[in-house]
């Protein structure tokens, strides 16, 4: 945590959660309404259980306070420190579900989806945009008909670079998850055009795709050596970007709560906003 006028500013969703968790747990009503919890506990199980199982309940709804206060501390440090993070940048901030427009495949998946958090405005790096933690949502049944949902967290940035769609209708940039060999065998069933590149460390590394009427040229001149260079070796871990008509969707895995990842990856979003619109002009 670093000070700024005088002022204890956050630089993760972490820092302040022992201040909050002590205040809490210090807290009159906490005290007065968790006491009356552990003794009710304890008191009850062990007129009717016998001593032993009354201090192990009592035990349990102490760690169950605690966890309750641990769960309220954690929430509000994520508070402090995204409110202290759009301030610093002068982003709008709005928490809360938000549905966003689905624009490109990730934000079309699942059965469900939706941002937490949203920070509208110029985004470190220089874009103008959205900063966003996305979340989709999968919903299965087992063998015994139970349904079961299972989450995928994403951090977003979203863009327009208008620029782009009559230049490329699509590009996908994404890190390889398959075996290089299978390749030939799944793009019979795509409807993109997939981009080799000559390098063979980037094409170990990513597969990039085009619209199916896409100019192969065109995408090959977007994704020129010294960009595909700095997208191995200088994007945030894990990087990938969606761009159809004109709607740069910029993703990295899991919800990133600390003011040095979002820092690196909104630049890093930047960086591959100002390289589509370049090129597209060009």
């Amino acid at each position: 945590m670093s000070e700024s006028t005088g002022q204890r500013i956050p630089l993760d969703a972490d820092d302040t959660r022992g201040q909050h968790f002590r205040h809490l747990l210090s807290h009159p009503a906490t005290l007065i309404l968790g006491g009356i919890l552990i003794l009710a506990a304890g008191i009850g199980l062990a007129a009717g259980a016998g001593p032993a199982v009354g201090a192990a309940a009592a035990v349990g709804a102490l760690l169950l306070v605690l966890l309750i206060v641990f769960l309220l501390a954690n929430s509000r440090a994520e508070a402090d420190f995204f409110r202290s993070y759009a301030q610093g940048h002068s982003l709008q901030l709005q928490d809360g579900r938000s549905q966003v427009p689905a624009v490109t495949p990730l934000l079309r998946r699942g059965d469900n989806r939706y941002t937490t958090k949203q920070l509208r405005g110029t985004l470190p790096g220089g874009e103008n945009g959205t900063l966003a933690h996305y979340t989709y949502e999968e919903k299965t049944r087992d063998s015994d008909g139970n349904q079961q949902t299972s989450y995928f967290k994403f951090t977003l940035v979203m863009c327009e670079v208008p620029e782009m769609a009559p230049f490329l209708e699509e590009l996908y940039f994404q890190r390889r998850v398959g075996f290089r060999f299978l390749d030939g065998a799944e793009d019979v069933f795509r409807k993109r055009q997939r981009v080799e590149q000559e390098s063979e460390v980037v094409d170990k590394k990513f597969e990039i795709f085009c619209g199916q009427k896409d100019d192969m040229n065109r995408a090959r001149q977007v994704l020129e050596p010294s960009f595909l260079v700095w997208l191995a070796d200088h994007s945030p871990e894990a990087f990938a970007f969606e761009c159809v008509a004109g709607a740069l969707v910029c993703n990295v895995k899991g919800h990133k709560k600390s003011a040095s990842e979002l820092d690196v990856f909104c630049e890093g979003a930047s960086a591959v906003a100002k390289r589509l619109r370049e090129e597209a002009r060009e």
